[in-house]
This record gives C-alpha cells, structure tokens and sequence, in this order.
C-alpha cells in the first residue's frame, strides 16, 4: 500500500479508510487493553497516534516497537477519542524496519541539554526541536529563491576555492595537494605552490562579493547563495567556521534603494515563516523562546529606523552619561559591539535599525566613500536579539579612488586585476548586501546558539560528523 505522509493523514479526511504511515517512534504507552503508538516521519512537528487492541497484536510484536525504532504502520483512519488530535489509526498490521535498543539509545531521556545533543549531531534532527529548525531552515531558502525570483535576479553561482580573500582580513582555510611533510621552499623561503594543484596558493572563499559584482556588471542584479568559510578562532554563541551567506549585487541602485532592498527582502523571509512554518513557530515559541512570535510580527508590522553612525555614536554616549555601563568603549571611529547595536535596537528605538555612514576606517576597501573623505556609504541591518544581520553598502566605482584606497590600506591586489577590470571598462555605479543565514537562522527560530540552527556545526577543534 502507498505511503502517507504524517502532515498529510493528519489532515486526512477519508475516515474508515485504510491507511499506511512510515515514521519513528517517539514513545508507547498503554494499558493491558491497548497500546498508544507516537510516530513522526519528520514532515510536521506532530505525532500521529497509531492505536494497537492487544487482541489482535501480542506482545511479543509489539516488543521491538521502542522510542527511537522505525516502523510501518498500516490500519483504518478514525476519529480520535482523545484530546490533541483530530484522527488516529487503528492498527491492522506492522512491520518493524529498525529496532533501537531502549538502553543505548542516546534520545530516551527527555530534558537533553543543548551542549549534548551537538555531540549527537547525527540524531538529534529527529528531536521535535532540531526537526522544528531543520523544516525551518528549508522554508527560509524557499523564501531566499522565491524573493529573488520573483524580483528578477539570477541566481549566480561563485566560486568555494578562490585565491583573493574579499575581505582582506586573512582568516582563510589554505586548500592543497601538496604533501604536507615535504613542502619545497623558494629562494625567499616561502612556500613554492608551482607544483601545488592550481599552481598557485588557493583558499576557501570567506564571501562571493567580489565575483558577485562581476555578475551584476553583465547581468544587472544576482544573488549568491552558498557555503563560506572564515578560519576565525572564534568560539561564540555568534560565530561558525562554515556558513551559508546570501549576497545580492545591484547595478543602478544608490545608498537609499538598498537600505529598500534590505528591509523588504528581511521582512519577506521573516514573513513567509509566519505563513509557512506556524506549527513549528508555536512550539519554538512554547518551549525555545516565549517572545518568538510577537517578535517577528513587530519586526514585518514596523519601518526600520535608518540612523547615521554618528547620531548613533551620539546616543549611547548620552546612555553612558546616564548610567548605562557597557563592556567595550563607544566613541566615534569605535567598530560598534553586539552590546551597542542592541541597546539602539531593543532599548532606544525598540525596532530594527539599518545604521549607516560609518568612518572610513572600521570598513571594507570596497565602500563607496562620502564627499567628507570620513565616512562610508556602509548600510548594516541591526535586529533585536542578533545586532547585525545584514551587512551591505555601496560599492566604490571609482577605478581611481578604489585603487587608491587598495594602496592606502596596503592590500596586496596583484591577483585582483578582474576586480578592478570592472572599474575600467564600463564602471557602473552598484551596491549589495550580506546576510548570514544562520543569523537570519536565530532570529526566526529563537535559538541562542548559532550551532543549533545548522545540521553539522564547523567550530574551533570541531570537525565531527
């Protein structure tokens, strides 16, 4: 008989008909009459409750059917006798495909701490919260697609391994053949990469920004979608070694079109999980974090603030004269700390902000600079819970003021030329943004840690799974 999905038999209408259902188990009870079967395949956060008469069903069957073990059930659909579903199935006949030993099996207690279930990364989907945040994470890259679909990008694929670091910051993951205990030396006593793989030093890409824009200077606007890396030792509830960014790139847009961009595009994402993931919002909501949803309706239901560096600067310095004590110095040239972005956002406007204008120095080469030679045209999305979630700007299109810039800051650009190509032949003026998406991740599911808003976490010294 063919399978039926849980989501789909529970809001099944065709009672007193037969029906067939795949899942694991999550508990059994009963009594000497009837045994209570809970079983989730994974499609919805609800169980569907399989009913066995020990009539029909003895318990030497019934044995292997422990929390944890897979099975088909197949029996009649009925209306539930109790509370908290509307159908149930009545058991007509079961096949066991997986037994789990009820004393080794890592996920019989209940009350698992967060820090354990990350050394069980393997199994933990199957709880009813990393199931919850999993289906969420799909809906959120739907929403990802759809927007930009729908708003006439092309999805443009950049390149993992690259041999430019976009940032400049040099925290990236070295990729190569080469034989570790046998390298071969030049005469300046750096590493010889001629007989390497690409001939050449190559890395993980730490963001696709750079060939993004290329995109967007032949094709209008493109997104990026995909896997970075940042070989950062940092372990924070805020920081991941491998993650998802999505970096939109815009030709003809200026400063305030992209704040635009920005705060619809957010709001179209927090949205469509509202719409589309309510089931598993309400138990996130129940057991996560209380204030979820209210959350995310005010963040759809508000227009962000847009505030100049400084005015912000200016702010949580009047704060500092009235008491607040933060951990690290505000003053005006300061790179802005999480604690400083979200007393502006949860404190002082209580709303999201996309701060802007910020000093010259605390940002990218890239950014287009303002007429006061100070400032940059940076446009940062700052969320409640989060601080920065979005990092965009303006891109400088100035072939003369971004090589000038590129000197100023002393980066080596010798394998740039493409980049700066750009600025020579038809420059267009063009800005975009980077969201992380795990950071979106947080923020829709009210998870605290960022490893628990994706399947396999990549930190310092850990690399299971």
């Amino acid at each position: 008989m063919k399978r039926t999905v849980i989501i789909d038999a529970l809001k099944s209408t065709a009672l007193n008909e037969p029906i067939h259902v795949c899942g694991w188990v999550r508990s059994r009870r009963g009594n000497k009459n009837v045994s209570f079967i809970a079983l989730n395949d994974g499609s919805t956060i609800k169980n569907i409750q399989i009913v066995a008469d020990l009539s029909k069903f003895s318990e030497e069957q019934l044995k292997p059917v422990t929390t944890g073990a897979c099975i088909g059930a197949t029996g009649i659909l009925v209306a539930s006798q109790g509370a908290g579903q509307a159908v149930e199935i009545q058991l007509t006949d079961l096949e066991v495909f997986g037994t789990a030993d009820p004393e080794k099996y890592p996920l019989q207690k209940k009350g698992l701490s967060m820090e354990y279930l990350r050394t069980i990364a393997h199994l933990r989907p199957r709880t009813n919260t990393f199931g919850a945040v999993l289906r969420i994470r799909h809906n959120m890259a739907m929403a990802i697609h759809t927007y930009f679909h729908e708003h006439g990008y092309f999805y443009f694929h950049t390149p993992l391994i690259t041999a430019s670091d976009c940032e400049g910051a040099g925290q990236m993951f070295q990729v190569t053949t080469k034989n570790l205990y046998n390298l071969k030396f030049d005469e300046n006593g750096q590493i010889d990469y001629s007989d390497d793989f690409f001939g050449r030093s190559a890395a993980l890409t730490v963001s696709g920004q750079l060939e993004g824009e290329l995109g967007a200077m032949a094709l209008g606007k493109i997104y990026t979608f995909g896997p970075t890396f940042r070989a950062e030792n940092s372990n924070t509830p805020r920081h991941l070694a491998e993650f998802w960014m999505i970096e939109p790139e815009v030709a003809f847009i200026d400063k305030d079109e992209l704040m635009d961009l920005e705060e619809d595009f957010i709001k179209y994402c927090v949205r469509w999980a509202l719409d589309n993931c309510m089931d598993d919002l309400e138990f996130l909501n129940q057991f996560i974090d209380k204030g979820l949803i209210e959350r995310l309706r005010s963040v759809i239901n508000t227009e962000f603030v847009r505030l100049p560096y400084t005015e912000g600067i200016n702010i949580l310095q009047e704060a500092v004269k009235n008491g607040k004590k933060f951990e690290f110095p505000c003053n005006w040239g300061d790179d802005l700390s999480s604690e400083h972005e979200r007393y502006l956002v949860e404190q002082h406007f209580g709303k999201p902000v996309i701060m802007t204008d910020y000093p010259r120095d605390i940002k990218a080469f890239y950014m287009k600079i303002n007429e006061d030679g100070k400032t940059v045209q940076g446009t940062d999305v700052l969320f409640p819970q989060i601080g920065e979630i979005i990092g965009g700007s303006v891109r400088e299109a100035d072939y003369d003021k971004l090589n000038a810039e590129i000197e100023r800051r002393q980066i080596p650009m010798k394998d740039m030329w493409w980049y700066l190509d750009t600025r020579r032949f038809g420059a267009a003026p063009h800005a975009g943004f980077g969201l992380g998406f795990e950071r979106l991740m947080l923020f829709v599911t009210g998870m605290q840690n960022i490893r628990d808003v994706i399947p396999f976490p990549r930190t310092p010294k850990n690399a299971e799974f």
